[in-house]
């Protein structure tokens, strides 16, 4: 899978790995060595379309479009279920390449590939942006993820391959999520020095909670712990809420929004008491963005 980004930047290399696919799956070999040549001709049989058809591996956007925008559904929170996750990177991400580099939608043919997937893996090489810093990642890795629960009745393991330092390291998505809230949204060292920004470092934070429920939303594989920490370090202590709200009252009660979100969606089930006051915090930083909006209209 590419992104309209990647299609647009490396269209020679896209072109190539889609004629690898090809001469793969042409290649004279018995089936039990040749894997893509073995689900190409099942294919093949199954759906009673050319061998050019059931040979194509290299998925994207269409021309002109990019992202799958399930990362935008999360944002919104306008979505029933997780099937609507799957159903919108299925339509924007099932544009095949052909060998000579022709995009075609084959929505049926990605969901079949995707049924047979194992494990589903992403590559991270910077220190500076995180899974959790950064919707791409979610949108992405995540979207396949959702299409997996949906054709299997169930989610796929999740790896993220840490190339940042040294030799590098494979984790569970789990892992690595509770690595970065350790880290960087539950470490003072962080958080202080995203507040110093102000307005924008409320935002930062806000959109790492937003990741994270994007996470859960499309892979169910995110420590519930890490909920219950964030809402205890930034909206149960009124310290803390008070400082969040008078730099960004926008991003703040959008934040408690966000946690209440991932218990009503069952990402999370706090204690009836922390759930109370969660409830409370958010209400209050709602009250203080009325009023904010209204001194500022008047």
């Amino acid at each position: 899978t590419l992104s309209g980004v990647f299609r647009d930047l490396l269209p020679m290399q896209t072109r190539l790995l889609a004629e690898a696919a090809l001469l793969a799956a042409q290649a004279d070999e018995p089936l039990e060595m040749n894997y893509v040549r073995r689900h190409t001709l099942k294919y093949q049989e199954q759906n009673g379309c050319d061998f050019e058809t059931a040979a194509l591996r290299v998925f994207s956007n269409a021309d002109g479009a990019y992202g799958a925008n399930v990362n935008l559904l999360i944002d919104s929170g306008a979505w029933s279920d997780e099937s609507e996750l799957a159903d919108t990177y299925s339509s924007r991400k099932c544009f095949a390449f052909t060998a000579n580099g022709t995009p075609v939608k084959h929505p049926e043919h990605l969901k079949t590939i995707l049924a047979d997937v194992d494990l589903a893996y992403q590559n991270l090489e910077s220190t500076e942006l995180g899974v959790t810093q950064l919707d791409y990642y979610f949108d992405t890795l995540g979207g396949i993820n959702t299409m997996d629960k949906e054709t299997r009745g169930q989610s796929v393991p999740t790896y993220i391959g840490d190339q940042t330092r040294g030799d590098g390291a494979v984790r569970t998505l789990q892992e690595q999520v509770s690595l970065e809230a350790r880290t960087r949204m539950l470490n003072p060292k962080w958080y202080e020095g995203q507040l110093k920004h102000g307005y924008e470092g409320v935002r930062a934070i806000e959109a790492s909670v937003t990741n994270t429920l994007g996470w859960s939303a499309t892979t169910g594989q995110i420590s519930p712990w890490v909920y219950t920490q964030v809402a205890q370090t930034y909206l149960l202590d009124e310290t803390m809420r008070n400082r969040l709200a008078e730099l960004n009252p926008k991003a703040s009660a959008r934040m408690a929004n966000r946690l209440i979100e991932a218990h009503e969606r069952n990402y999370w089930s706090p204690t009836q008491e922390i759930l109370q006051a969660l409830q409370d915090a958010g209400d209050e930083l709602e009250d203080r963005l009325e009023g904010f909006v209204a001194g500022v209209a008047a």
